[in-house]
């Protein structure tokens, strides 16, 4: 009879016993192999996870402003366009507008209404 003993990444101890075939397949499922019914071995791949690079929104460029700290002095719409601007993000304020309203209401930003005009501060 024979046996395996096998120590995974995640830490656990795996022990095998049965016949050296019957080993030899749970051996190659592990490592990701898998073995067909035909003796065959068909390379299995396990799904990629997505990198964590989000893509470039109004939104997610707006959230890194507010996590670098932009806004802890009140910023009005077109110094907001302007700090987008420099990141080389081109938007019109009238793209910019809905995406910091929906930050206002996810209660990320606070809005402010100054002469006639709406300051944005975190």
């Amino acid at each position: 009879m024979a046996k395996a003993h096998i120590t995974t990444k995640a830490g656990a101890k795996i022990t095998i016993e049965g016949n050296p075939e019957e080993v030899a397949v749970i051996v190659r499922q592990l490592d990701g192999a898998e073995v067909t019914s035909k003796g065959r071995r068909r390379v299995t791949t396990r799904a990629q996870k997505p990198t964590a690079r989000q893509t470039a929104t109004p939104t997610n460029l707006v959230l890194s402003l507010i996590e670098s700290g932009f806004f802890k002095k009140p910023k009005d719409l077109v110094a907001v366009k302007k700090a987008l601007e420099e990141m080389g993000h081109y938007y019109p304020v009238t793209t910019l507008s809905p995406s910091l309203l929906r930050i206002v209401r996810k209660h990320r930003l606070r809005r402010i209404k100054e002469e006639k005009r709406w300051l944005y501060t975190g």
